[in-house]
């Protein structure tokens, strides 16, 4: 099979450097084995516009066009409606999308997979009359955008995806004329790679192990609906009981906009994250709360590259995702299960299907410090209990989340969808 990957148009592909691009690294490499695979990204500066990794051919295109358009349409985002919002219209990408089809027409691919703007479909269709198209949810945006106007854009995919069966059966449910359609698959991690605290790898800078006490991790962008705000209250209250423990927040300063996540949601607590958009941006909001008893056992430790960032969790004794909207996936926590991390998340959209309470990790209810905190200590004070759940999260992993699962449930996929 000729199959092409579209990654979303702001995000580059190599070196992969978040969730989505990770996934289409780490999915490409795997087809290319056996099927021809372009993947079509965004071109950075120092790159050609045509690149070859482990067989795959990337594809990467410039966004001037878009970048002017993007200045007309941005000021004009607040005229548009909640649920019909300026990033679900046409004009969004326009230019970035009818690039790729073009050349997508020239090639005559048998699958194009892309992720989340149900939009993009209705274009590429104009150009791609007979290609199979997957949409590829990693959010929930089927579930909120306005009805009438996704509806149009769904009757024209050929499969629809969820990254757990929370995205996929909200589809179900809201869109029963294409509930055949729809089906889960879930995000992988690379299971060899991130290997158990007894077979810790060499990191790079300082040693974490060298600090005294236990190690809490976070890792996840900074934006207000993963919940680092709550977290650090959390761990305010864990400090009290654990003089020495230690909180490493992982990731890069950047906020999902509040279109995407806030405005949409019906949940008064995902709602009440609106207060963090007030221009002086989330990262100042999580200083304030770093009080002085905690100060000096807080790191904000920034973007550590995908590569590296498995060094991140063998340094720790408990991983913390302490989402407050209902996550799609949330693949650290995966990440944390494989490298034999117990983990403590919250009890919120796909995360419920990735742990099992008691066996693998905790859960507990989202924007709730006092719980987050006491199911911290319990894991703190419980080293058996630890070890018990980081082998249990592996093995859990080794079954449900290695790449090649994923790899062989979309080839099914694929295989089915060229044989209608």
């Amino acid at each position: 099979m000729k199959i092409a990957i579209i990654s979303q148009p702001w995000e580059g592909a190599l070196p992969p450097s978040s969730a989505i691009p990770i996934w289409t690294y780490q999915v490409a490499r795997r087809l290319a084995k056996s099927h021809e695979v372009l993947v079509y990204a965004r071109k950075k500066e120092t790159q050609q516009t045509h690149e070859y990794d482990e067989g795959v051919h990337y594809i990467l295109t410039k966004r001037t066009l878009d970048g002017w358009m993007l200045k007309v349409l941005n000021p004009l985002g607040r005229f548009f409606p909640a649920r019909r919002p300026m990033f679900a219209s046409l004009p969004y990408y326009f230019f970035y999308v009818v690039q790729v089809a073009q050349d997508l027409r020239k090639r005559q691919p048998d699958i194009v997979h892309l992720y989340n703007f149900p939009q993009f479909v209705s274009l590429l269709r104009v150009f791609l009359p007979r290609t199979r198209i997957v949409l590829h949810m990693q959010c929930d945006w089927l579930g909120q955008l306005d009805q009438a106007m996704l509806a149009r854009h769904l009757a024209k995919a050929d499969l629809i995806l969820g990254v757990t069966e929370f995205i996929t059966n909200n589809v179900r449910r809201r869109f029963p004329q294409i509930a055949e359609r729809c089906q889960t698959v879930f995000n992988g991690v690379d299971f060899e790679t991130f290997t158990s605290l007894n077979g810790r790898r060499p990191c790079p800078g300082p040693d974490p192990t060298d600090r005294p006490g236990k190690r809490l991790l976070f890792v996840g962008r900074l934006s207000p609906e993963k919940g680092i705000h709550i977290l650090l209250e959390a761990f305010a209250l864990v400090a009290q009981r654990y003089p020495q423990v230690h909180l490493d927040v992982v990731g890069p300063q950047w906020e999902a906009p509040s279109e995407f996540v806030v405005t949409l949601s019906d949940d008064e607590k995902v709602k009440g994250l609106a207060r963090f958009y007030d221009g002086q941006g989330y990262f100042a909001h999580l200083q304030q709360r770093v009080t002085p008893e905690i100060a000096d056992r807080v790191t904000f430790v920034g973007f550590v590259p995908a590569a590296e960032v498995v060094c991140s969790y063998q340094s720790a004794d408990v991983f913390v995702f302490p989402s407050v909207w209902d996550e799609p996936f949330g693949m650290p926590v995966v990440e944390a299960m494989a490298a034999e991390v117990p983990v403590v998340a919250t009890r919120s959209g796909g995360i419920v299907e990735l742990i099992e309470h008691g066996t693998t990790g905790l859960l507990v209810n989202p924007d709730d410090a006092p719980a987050l905190a006491e199911a911290l200590v319990s894991l703190l004070e419980n080293d058996q209990l630890c070890q018990e759940m980081g082998r249990a999260g592996r093995q859990r992993v080794d079954r449900l989340f290695r790449w090649e699962r994923v790899v062989d449930s979309l080839e099914q996929h694929y295989t089915r969808l060229v044989s209608l």
